[in-house]
């Protein structure tokens, strides 16, 4: 089950999933259990099991194969990613940015939200 630890759930999930290949009981091959299966027993939407599978394949730690699945990639014949190294200061003030924009598209949605279901007044109808 994913925690409330501020962490995102997507992460939590990709931690994990990382987790069990560092302690051999995810091994090359493997396939992951499936999208229902995540959700089951991590207790979340299909969206965050896709995102946490989505890291794993961008680190190359997990392939996909079209009908079959999700499989653990052996990492002796997979080709090592090379990424340039990210500044923590850089990512931080990045992720600062995103969050700031989510905040203000929610606070958009909700002044939308208040305007088009707003209840009329009582005081413009008759009778009450």
């Amino acid at each position: 089950m994913v925690k409330r630890t501020g962490r995102p759930g997507y992460l939590q999930i990709a931690d994990d999933l990382r987790a069990q290949v560092a302690e051999g009981r995810l091994n090359p091959g493997d396939a992951l259990p499936s999208t229902a299966q995540l959700r089951e027993q991590y207790d979340v939407s299909a969206g965050v099991v896709k995102a946490a599978i989505s890291v794993l394949r961008t680190e190359g730690l997990v392939v996909g194969q079209q009908g079959k699945g999700v499989f653990i990639q052996d990492r002796s014949s997979a080709e090592p990613r090379q990424t340039p190294p990210v500044e923590d200061g850089a990512l931080m003030e990045q992720l600062a940015e995103v969050l700031g924009a989510v905040r203000d598209l929610g606070e958009r949605v909700a002044r939308l939200e208040e305007s088009v279901f707003a209840e009329p007044s009582k005081a413009g109808r008759p009778g009450k």
